[in-house]
């Protein structure tokens, strides 16, 4: 059985990938086609129905290599969807690769965190190179302002649960 045949034009609904080290330090990639353009893992849907954890798995082993499932399994991953759809104005540059008249794009965001020592394989084709930035100059290096704005976001996408609202005590009983 053959896999579906990708549509001609690229689905204008993507996913957004920031991989992360516990550290904060966040993976760059620099595109092959712009070059000086760094980003995190993007990627369109490849069906209408494709779920968006699909569309990062996928993403995600594409452009560098990455096994979320594999590093899920041996618990040294974790892959959350921050619950966060940006809605931007696709780039002219880059209009040609949608049905004519689509102008804008819904982008998913997700953080995975792996371990500092994840090795990163990149598609030549996709991508020129990587590196490791701590998370603010990550963001200041993104071209894309929904990218450096996620980026921003992960000390608190990232702190643990008890510290993200401090508990209320209720009042001493007289």
């Amino acid at each position: 059985m053959s896999e579906p045949a990708r549509p001609s034009f690229k689905i204008p609904e993507s996913v957004l990938v920031v991989i992360h080290t516990p550290a904060l330090d966040v993976l760059l990639i620099e595109r092959a086609d712009h070059p000086g353009y760094w980003q995190s893992v993007t990627g369109s849907f490849d069906t209408a129905d494709e779920p968006p954890q699909a569309t990062c798995a996928r993403e995600v082993q594409e452009e560098t290599g990455i096994d979320i499932a594999q590093l899920v399994r041996a618990g040294s991953a974790r892959l959350v969807d921050w619950g966060l759809a940006n809605r931007y104005e696709i780039y002219p540059v880059w209009r040609h690769r949608y049905a004519p008249g689509v102008t804008h794009n819904v982008e998913h965001v997700f953080g995975l965190t792996v371990p500092a020592e994840t090795p990163v394989r990149l598609d030549p084709r996709e991508h020129l190179a990587w590196q490791w930035l701590p998370w603010r100059e990550a963001a200041d290096a993104c071209f894309s302002p929904s990218n450096a704005e996620a980026i921003l976001q992960l000390p608190r996408r990232t702190a643990p649960a008890a510290t993200k609202a401090p508990k209320r005590r209720p009042p001493p009983r007289a």
